[in-house]
């Protein structure tokens, strides 16, 4: 994961957040509209930034490091 999917995750979170409070949801249903609704500003965020650079934010990458097999291997002989 790169900066900027850490960075528009974060966003599509505070959002959520947002108008969850704002709405005071309670329950499964509200939350979960507040949840579409602020994974929507993020996406169309995403989208505005890839439009304008011409270059995709989602990646392959992996933000954490593989496991060393090595130590994962060591770990299970004990």
């Amino acid at each position: 994961m790169t900066e900027a999917e850490l960075i528009f995750t974060a966003l599509a979170e505070l959002s959520t957040r947002h108008i969850a409070e704002s709405i005071d949801a309670t329950g499964m249903k509200e939350n979960k509209e507040a949840g579409v609704k602020g994974g929507r500003i993020a996406k169309k965020a995403r989208l505005e930034l890839e439009e304008k650079t011409g270059k995709k934010v989602v990646s392959n990458e992996s933000y954490l490091p593989l496991p060393d097999p090595k130590k994962r291997l060591n770990s299970q002989k004990k």
